[in-house]
């Protein structure tokens, strides 16, 4: 069966920065640790006022076409995954489609597009959308451009300010890929569920306890489901496990109660029985709130040993380096998840060929999914492409003052006119409004 997966990645973060611990926390009278430590992210990303989430999707897509010497009549569908779109009916994957067509000869004409929403899961949903696409050989030999994209705005004062970002991922779907290939076995954990929603409105509203709750349940019920169909899983049977990462102290929530699923029954916890016990078993209490208990008094144990710790640092946190430094992509996250453990893997120098990656993608409503994928022979030079780190250190620095401006700008209800932080160059930016109000684009040289 021939493989097919992830060819080729970029990323394009938005040009702006707001620094938590510098700019935010002072400004809120609050302790830089609540968001350093705490949460777990050292800076946001935000877009200039001439970017949006066609542009940096738009962006994104032509850095990878031009990278991998791709032209229109090479894709054959467009999938964007947001739940930041600004049209009711017009897919962003048309007017980033148009942006395209502008600066390539050719078109799009036969490619077919589409939008999903599922709030962060669903670039991960589109993926899966190309994969049967290619596998149901309708493809004609043509590849999918996936793109997630988002603006992830909260009202100001909202508990989750401090989580924004704004981003795009564009990923290349194909056969014989050279970034992953995708497994055929998945897993699903879902249910309805109210704990983020945007009920026909600009900034979502959180339930941020439920949330955590929800985000936890769903990923438990994924993995067990992965587990009917792939087999039992190991911690020692993944390289990495990218997560999708509202923020990294979230992540580490579900990775240490990933890592107790995944122990149970196995040499690790034989060896860790003399240091912390066994994990408590249901039969052996007499009620539920009991049995809970001491899961939780497990847990705390489990967290502070070295074989969690040494696991946690290896497979974990290589996958957050960029999301402390972006803040929440929704639909991006796990993807920069992913980017995140193999650039760290490249710098150092670690082989990867072969092995695997556990990957958990999750949207509110609620959702999540479990799969696998293969790290293939070409990974590192795809991934060594990536100019993420510059683009980050060239982000503009927001004074708290700077910031507020900002977040009225892209503010759908408020009418504000701003002078952009940086200067456009070589990329799509947002020009206005057209005669039916839809928005115009135009590359700038």
């Amino acid at each position: 069966m021939t493989a097919v997966g992830i060819d080729a990645i970029e990323i394009r973060t938005g040009k702006l920065k707001l620094d938590l611990a510098e700019t935010f926390a002072p400004a809120k009278e609050e302790d830089p640790k609540k968001y350093t430590k705490g949460l777990g992210l050292e800076a946001s990303s935000f877009p200039d006022t001439y970017e949006d989430i066609v542009t940096m999707g738009a962006n994104a897509a032509k850095r990878l076409m031009d990278r991998k010497g791709l032209v229109p009549d090479d894709i054959g569908r467009i999938d964007v995954a947001t739940e930041s779109a600004f049209d009711n009916s017009k897919p962003v994957s048309t007017y980033i489609a148009g942006c395209l067509e502008d600066v390539y000869d050719g078109d799009f004409h036969h490619a077919n597009k589409g939008e999903r929403k599922f709030a962060c899961v669903a670039a991960t949903q589109s993926v899966d959308d190309a994969y049967n696409w290619i596998r149901a050989g309708r493809n004609r030999g043509r590849a999918a451009l996936v793109i997630a994209t988002d603006t992830a705005l909260y009202a100001r004062g909202d508990p989750g300010e401090a989580t924004q970002g704004a981003g795009a991922v564009a990923m290349l779907v194909d056969e014989e890929p050279s970034l992953v290939e995708i497994s055929t076995e998945q897993g699903y954990g879902s249910a309805d569920e109210t704990d983020f929603l945007k009920p026909n409105q600009q900034f979502p509203s959180v339930d941020g306890k439920r949330s955590v709750k929800v985000y936890l349940a769903r990923m438990r019920e994924a993995l067990e489901d992965f587990e009917t169909v792939a087999g039992r899983t190991h911690p020692d049977g993944f390289a990495y496990i990218p997560f999708h990462t509202p923020f990294p102290g979230m992540v580490r929530k579900a990775a240490l109660l990933g890592f107790r699923h995944m122990t149970r029954n196995t040499d690790i916890e034989d060896d860790l029985e003399g240091e912390i016990g066994r994990q408590p078993r249901q039969d052996d209490y007499e009620d539920w709130d009991a049995y809970e208990d001491a899961i939780r008094e497990y847990m705390d144990l489990l967290k502070e040993t070295d074989r969690y710790e040494t696991w946690y640092n290896r497979t974990i946190d290589p996958t957050l380096t960029f999301s402390r430094k972006v803040g929440n992509w929704y639909t991006g996250s796990v993807h920069v998840a992913r980017a995140s453990a193999l650039k760290t893997a490249a710098e150092t120098g670690r082989a990867l060929s072969g092995e695997r990656l556990l990957v958990g993608s999750y949207g509110s409503g609620a959702q999540a999914e479990m799969h696998a994928e293969t790290v293939a022979d070409g990974w590192r030079e795809e991934i060594e492409a990536l100019d993420f780190k510059e683009q980050l250190s060239r982000r503009y620095d927001l004074s708290f003052e700077e910031y507020g401006r900002v977040h009225d700008a892209h503010n759908h209800e408020k009418e504000r006119e701003l002078e952009e932080f940086t200067v456009p160059s070589g990329e799509f930016v947002f020009t206005g409004w057209g005669r039916m109000n839809e928005r115009t684009y135009e590359y700038v040289e």
